[in-house]
């Protein structure tokens, strides 16, 4: 066996997929032309012909850089090579917390709707309010689908949930040497994968400034005949492009500001959806300061703690904090019934799966018969639906909306953000559900990406598809051309923000990932053995 077949056999099954991807997206001839090369052209001829060749050489590799490129800005649901790697990897199997990925895709789409339309129409009133507003897309339910601060609940009762999952399995099972392990490493990477992604995304904008591609909009983001509604801040044009710089750098500092829990602290003019980013990383470190602070605790002790902190952040009005507190609360809930038996810590002799915190035991789980299971998961289904009505709760607020006044009565008065309350109670109670019924979607993988991409897409090109269909096809002087215009610009806008989405998470956010576990391997203390 030769070095290459040696070397060949030696490869992992990844880096043989890789290579494989490689030579199919390559622009090269096959095996048989290039042993027909080498027998035309032997060795004694070949310093006659490197010069021409070399030009077919250079032409050759501009084309396979193209065709990279071209296979690359694909969607990454279109990459044959891809698909196959997935499911050699058994990507087509989904695991336990899948619906989390589901659930978080399709409220970033959300939010990116609620942000896409509340320039041009009114949609934080909910039906009926004031005796007007009779609209069926204000109605309950109907109104989820751009409903950004619901969706905002949702984030972070995930984020909660996400987070304290690992570290939860390790507090129950003992293993309180890979606890510290778990939260030093998430402490170390949050900041990173938070924060990159977002200098990446702020400091595409500053290019697309400078290059003139927020100019053709400026003035159609404040034009009172389209954007009737919100006038989105629309991202200043500096006369250099150092001054540019100077002014990005600026305001990621104060973006990086976290230390204040002011309203919408740490916001940047370079895309003003982001203030949840360094509110996510406060919530973060309290969170796993509670972890830390509860880890040897019984479950009772534990959750007991954790009702009395989050009364109190309820009561100082705190509730980011609150709802990655609910996350935790699920995470160890999923975790008693036995939602992540199969995923858990693998048993070793010091700290073995199936042992509880200090002696507590564990609980029997016969297997249900299949139609208790059955009315089981109807009961879920029939509770997510009150769920789903308090998550419909106006962003206006519930006062004088028809069926919200007694909701509305019983929010306590020392919490500020009236419109919250509900959807916060029926977030956490809507995950509790769904908890039972998994499922997944392509749009999780995409959710951090389309809640970076929407904002500059919108801003460069989605105003410009508006513009056109307002103008060149349906009009905007009576209601219906305007909402018809809305409409159509939508079917070009919605997939562009997904496409920007999927190439940004491939491009930028995985590489990122890949970055920051790199670098705290790079700098971490490793044991000696």
């Amino acid at each position: 066996m030769n070095g290459y077949a040696a070397s060949k056999w030696t490869l992992s099954h990844e880096e043989k997929l890789l290579l494989i991807e490689e030579r199919s997206m390559s622009d090269v001839e096959s095996e048989s032309g290039r042993m027909d090369f080498d027998q035309r052209f032997p060795p004694q001829q070949w310093l006659s012909t490197v010069k021409s060749y070399s030009k077919a050489f250079r032409i050759s590799a501009l084309s396979s850089a193209v065709i990279r490129s071209a296979i690359f800005l694909l969607p990454s649901f279109l990459h044959p090579s891809r698909n196959s790697r997935e499911r050699l990897r058994g990507g087509d199997k989904l695991g336990p917390t899948a619906y989390l990925d589901g659930m978080r895709g399709l409220a970033a789409l959300f939010v990116f709707f609620c942000h896409y339309f509340y320039t041009s129409f009114v949609i934080a009133e909910g039906w009926g309010h004031n005796d007007d507003n009779y609209y069926f897309w204000k109605l309950p339910f109907a109104r989820l689908v751009f409903s950004g601060p619901s969706m905002v609940c949702i984030f972070f009762i995930i984020s909660g949930y996400a987070l304290s999952l690992k570290p939860l399995k390790q507090i129950r099972s003992r293993s309180f040497d890979g606890l510290l392990n778990t939260i030093t490493s998430f402490i170390f990477r949050r900041g990173f994968r938070l924060f990159l992604p977002t200098a990446a995304s702020t400091f595409m904008v500053v290019c697309l400034l400078q290059l003139g591609a927020y100019e053709g909009t400026r003035e159609f983001a404040y034009d009172r005949n389209y954007v009737r509604n919100v006038a989105e801040y629309h991202p200043e044009l500096q006369d250099t492009f150092a001054l540019q710089l100077a002014h990005w750098a600026g305001e990621m500092f104060n973006f990086l500001h976290f230390w204040s829990w002011e309203k919408f602290g740490g916001s940047t003019g370079y895309d003003v959806h982001l203030w949840t980013i360094p509110v996510e990383y406060r919530c973060s470190m309290v969170l796993f300061l509670v972890l830390i602070g509860t880890a040897r605790l019984r479950s009772g002790a534990r959750f007991g703690c954790l009702a009395v902190l989050m009364w109190f952040m309820l009561h100082n009005d705190r509730w980011e904090p609150l709802l990655f507190s609910v996350g935790m609360v699920l995470a160890e809930l999923d975790i008693i019934r036995g939602a992540h038996s199969n995923n858990g810590p693998a048993p070793t002799p010091s700290a073995p799966a199936s042992v509880l915190p200090f002696g507590e035991k564990e609980s029997p789980s016969p297997k249900k018969p299949c139609k208790c299971r059955k009315v089981r998961g109807l009961a879920y289904v029939l509770l997510s639906v009150p769920a789903l009505y308090l998550m419909s709760e106006p962003d206006a607020g519930p006062d004088g909306v028809p069926g919200w006044n007694t909701l509305a009565a019983l929010i306590p008065a020392y919490f500020s953000d009236r419109y919250r309350f509900w959807q916060m109670v029926g977030g956490a109670l809507f995950v509790f559900c769904v908890a039972r019924a998994p499922s997944g979607s392509y749009l999780g993988r995409l959710s951090f990406a389309i809640y970076l991409m929407h904002g500059p897409v919108t801003h460069t090109i989605g105003y410009r598809v508006q513009r056109w269909a307002w103008d060149s096809v349906t009009g905007f002087e009576t209601e219906a051309a305007f909402h018809a215009g809305a409409a159509l610009a939508a079917v070009v806008n919605v997939p562009l923000v997904i496409w920007a989405a999927d190439v940004f998470a491939r491009a930028v956010d995985a590489p990122i990932v890949r970055f920051t576990r790199w670098l705290e391997t790079r700098f971490s203390i490793t044991e000696e053995r």
